[in-house]
């Protein structure tokens, strides 16, 4: 087995809606967030901790960061792939993200986010992901 970290990711398709699309036919830009939100949650079932596991475990994940980086736009009717990577985990959740055209794998953006543990009865910051974090990625990896 190599030194190297286990690569954990995700992937969802989306059709841009005619609700995303401003008047230029241009994807909205605060859509693409939620656009990653979908990536997220494909990433996060992946390793058996969603929203629902999250809460049940007691922690919330507030997101404190969010960057989006527009390479192209977006466009009503387009199919997009949505990939997410799940990138930190000890002290935080750091997902980045690539949204490409399907049809011809084009990047037309690309990010990242930064989510935080914060205890849910106390809502104390946590400076170190809590052992469900652990044991759930462990179980994806098999160590």
């Amino acid at each position: 087995m190599s030194g190297l970290p286990k690569v954990l990711s995700a992937s969802a398709t989306v059709e841009v809606a005619f609700h995303d699309v401003d008047a230029m036919n241009v994807c909205w830009h605060g859509n693409y967030l939620k656009y990653f939100e979908i990536g997220r949650a494909a990433l996060l079932r992946a390793f058996d901790y969603d929203y629902r596991e999250m809460q049940a475990s007691g922690y919330l994940w507030p997101i404190v960061e969010a960057h989006l980086k527009y390479v192209r736009p977006a466009v009503y009717g387009q199919k997009l792939e949505v990939r997410a990577q799940l990138l930190e985990h000890e002290n935080r959740l750091k997902i980045g993200y690539e949204i490409v055209d399907c049809a011809s794998g084009a990047r037309l953006t690309k990010g990242y986010t930064i989510q935080v543990a914060v205890d849910a009865a106390t809502q104390e910051l946590q400076f170190v992901s809590p052992p469900v974090v652990f044991d759930k990625l462990e179980r994806v990896w098999g160590r």
